[in-house]
């Protein structure tokens, strides 16, 4: 933990509950890695205190703060400025103070873009199955859409959040096909036939369930899909052992909330966080 002085500086996480957030600690432990006079705190915000929860942010001049569930859409009408993947996405996790003015940004999907990549897993061009319709999976989709996925097919219980997401990749991103199907293993068998990635963005096979999968057994799947889960704990989820017998290439989430962190790291700081060490720091324990 870096030393608090009078010349430190404050950013943070605003949201509820926050109280297991990783997030103060690998911001603070590369702000000490990089020698810079920064903290970040959690900051648990009751409902209907958003606002002023942001107002203070900036009255205290905070280089910039995170902001999760349930506030990432509702935090848009107190910002002054917004980048456009948030604006695609409709949702914003990370805000930039620039002189008084409060900018916001989404690194969720761009986050798991790097994960990918630091897999070598071509994406462009592909075809992406994704299950779920939450935060997450509109961030990822849209991301994905930017950086030139061909076609997306997204399956959801409640049909109609994937249609949102769904409508506003094709009014937005012309180069993409998106489709929204509900949730039924044996469409999502035939959609996954010609997929490249399979992507879980629900919290299915999450601990303490980790007997839980979004798909009842690996035969589903073929070895050329490439399996991405975005939950971290457990390490290994019964999906991922799934794609393990399989012989599937696969990750979870862990470099994704890495990377998305070490993204909104580098928009306050304009430095790289250092993404090796807080891997170890941080998460391998």
């Amino acid at each position: 933990m870096n030393h608090i002085k009078g010349t430190t500086s404050l950013s943070g996480l605003i949201g509820y509950p926050v109280k297991h957030s990783k997030s103060p600690q690998m911001h603070n432990t590369a702000f000490e890695a990089l020698g810079l006079d920064y903290v970040y705190l959690a900051f648990e915000v009751q409902e209907g205190n958003l606002k002023k929860a942001v107002e203070a942010m900036k009255t205290l001049n905070a280089i910039g703060f995170n902001v999760t569930m349930p506030y990432k859409t509702k935090v848009l009408e107190y910002l002054d400025d917004i980048s456009e993947e948030a604006r695609i996405i409709g949702s914003v996790n990370t805000v930039k103070n620039e002189n008084g003015r409060l900018i916001g940004y989404n690194t969720d999907g761009i986050g798991f873009i790097k994960s990918l990549e630091e897999k070598g897993v071509n994406y462009v061009g592909e075809k992406i199955v994704i299950v779920g319709a939450g935060g997450a999976a509109r961030a990822i989709a849209t991301q994905l859409a930017f950086d030139g996925v061909a076609e997306i097919v997204l399956f959801n219980r409640t049909l109609s959040k994937a249609e949102e997401i769904v409508k506003s990749i094709n009014m937005n991103i012309s180069t993409c096909r998106s489709r929204a199907l509900g949730m039924d293993e044996s469409v999502l068998r035939k959609e996954i036939e010609d997929a490249a990635i399979l992507i879980n963005c629900t919290s299915i096979g999450m601990w303490p369930e980790i007997d839980k999968s979004i798909i009842s057994s690996p035969e589903i799947l073929h070895k050329d899909l490439f399996i991405a889960d975005i939950i971290y704990e457990p390490n290994k989820t019964k999906l991922l052992k799934f794609a393990e017998k399989a012989g599937c290439k696969y990750m979870n989430g862990l470099m994704m909330v890495i990377w998305q962190g070490a993204l909104a790291f580098k928009i306050w700081t304009g430095k790289d966080m250092p993404v090796d060490l807080i891997k170890k720091a941080v998460f391998e324990k």
